[in-house]
């Protein structure tokens, strides 16, 4: 299991330090650094990595794209330049964003694939925020058009990469950007109502109130199962008793847990303590239970989601790059924990991992000593996803995990 992550070496805390302050090595220079400076420096090397991504996934327009979508194509580093755009006020990030989702809406034109990270969803969303941004009206009309066009198959699954609520999270994008009501309610909870039915026929009395499959499994991680589309349903508006199977669900994983702390990444995957992972295991769960803890205000779900977090600072310091399975996703824990609880020792905790990254990521690639990924520029496998975490790293009392919290 260890040659899956690198031995956690950080103190528990390391106070801040005055600049002048002799320090042994570059690492721990950086963790000692007084925030302010330590934030440039995370957002002069978000802007380097961003133009080398630019550089390698975008080329020049009129190009053929192998791959739209956000999760490993060049609609990340969209995401990534209207990222870059928000923290800089860069006018030329906007700019260029807007033209690689325009090159993203024809070669998506005929993808069956309806979801904001993995299709056709996450298009439209993206061009019509950045329309907005631009100022440009006509784009907007076209981009909502579009967007209403998506039909979601009856055989669609409920999960987050390419299920029913990876649609929902398109419109909350929509909604948050433009406007409440720029996708009706009267619409979403039509396809929350099909994902509680789907969910409640494969639950049982007694057991997990909701359950779902994909491909076969029954997954609980955020990519394909429970901690995702639990995620998604506390943002819509659902009835008391849909509330209650949200609720008895997440008690249910809490309940059904590893002793580590772990969470197993499906109901058939019960004995296998191994992955730590956003997709698969303690890190995108405990996301889903900070949410959880702010929704219910129930003690029992911070509990669990601190007790995640132990497993992620001691087993998630991975020998990977992205967010998907890697230090950048794993980060975003500690950031959430930060943000509920404003204990300062979960920012240490993130700025630990990411400084890890700052320090040593591209030597550890180059040296083969850590994978940058299949797809080593993308947004969830490869260096887009570390360049977001460094600039939600210049004010962390905002950041979110990218196209999962809003």
């Amino acid at each position: 299991m260890a040659d899956r992550f690198f031995p956690n070496v950080f103190p528990d805390f390391v106070p801040e330090a005055s600049p002048s302050t002799p320090q042994e090595d570059s690492l721990t220079k950086l963790l000692a650094m007084p925030y302010a400076p330590l934030s440039e420096r995370f957002k002069r090397a978000a802007l380097d990595l961003k133009e080398t991504i630019i550089i390698e996934t975008w080329g020049f327009p009129g190009q053929r794209i192998p791959d739209f979508t956000l999760y490993c194509g060049v609609l990340g580093t969209a995401f990534l330049l209207f990222k870059s755009y928000q923290v800089t006020n860069n006018k030329n990030d906007l700019n260029l964003c807007s033209q690689i989702v325009k090159a993203c809406d024809s070669a998506s034109l005929g993808s069956s694939d309806v979801t904001f990270i993995c299709g056709r969803a996450g298009v439209c969303a993206l061009g019509a925020v950045v329309a907005k941004h631009v100022g440009d009206e006509q784009s907007l009309r076209y981009y909502l058009d579009q967007f209403e066009k998506i039909k979601l198959p009856k055989n669609l699954p409920d999960e987050l990469l390419y299920g029913r609520v990876g649609f929902l999270w398109a419109c909350l994008f929509l909604n948050k950007h433009l406007g409440q009501g720029t996708i009706p309610s009267i619409y979403t909870a039509a396809v929350v109502d099909e994902i509680i039915k789907s969910g409640r026929a494969m639950g049982g009395k007694g057991r997990c109130p909701l359950m779902f499959e994909w491909y076969g499994e029954k997954y609980w991680g955020a990519a394909h199962g429970l901690a995702g589309i639990m995620h998604v349903l506390m943002d819509m508006e659902l009835k008391p008793d849909e509330l209650e199977d949200v609720k008895g669900t997440l008690k249910y994983m809490i309940n059904n847990r590893f002793p580590s702390g772990n969470y197993p990444a499906s109901e058939e995957d019960k004995k296998r303590d191994v992955l730590v992972h956003w997709c698969h295991g303690a890190p995108g769960i405990a996301l889903t239970l900070v949410k959880a803890a702010k929704v219910f205000g129930d003690q029992t779900f911070l509990d669990a989601a601190v007790n995640a977090a132990e497993v992620v600072w001691n087993r998630g310091l991975l020998k990977r790059v992205g967010l998907c399975h890697g230090i950048s996703g794993n980060a975003y824990v500690f950031l959430s924990l930060y943000q509920l609880t404003g204990n300062i020792e979960y920012l240490y905790r993130a700025k630990s991992f990411a400084c890890f990254l700052l320090d040593s990521a591209h030597k550890l690639i180059s040296q083969g000593e850590m994978h940058g990924g299949d797809r080593p520029y993308s947004m969830f496998e490869g260096l887009g996803g570390m360049a977001y975490l460094f600039l939600d790293l210049v004010d962390p009392s905002q950041a979110k995990f990218p196209a999962y919290d809003l």
